[in-house]
């Protein structure tokens, strides 16, 4: 039997309140852009900073 109490028009929050936190969080295109971009420039500067402090000290 189907569900005859539905509101065949959802208004947004019902429709946001289906859809999981992650799956908002990674359906932005911006927030995507932005990982991409900060999370290898963060790396890189971790790696380049851990290479610098493991070169002995010249006497």
């Amino acid at each position: 039997m189907a569900d005859t109490n539905r509101n065949p028009d959802p208004t947004a929050d019902e429709m946001d309140e289906g859809i999981p936190i992650m799956q908002q969080l990674l359906d932005n295109p911006f927030l995507l852009l932005f990982l991409g971009i900060a999370m290898p420039t963060v790396l890189y500067i971790v790696w380049g900073v851990m290479e610098i402090v493991t070169i002995p000290v010249a006497k």
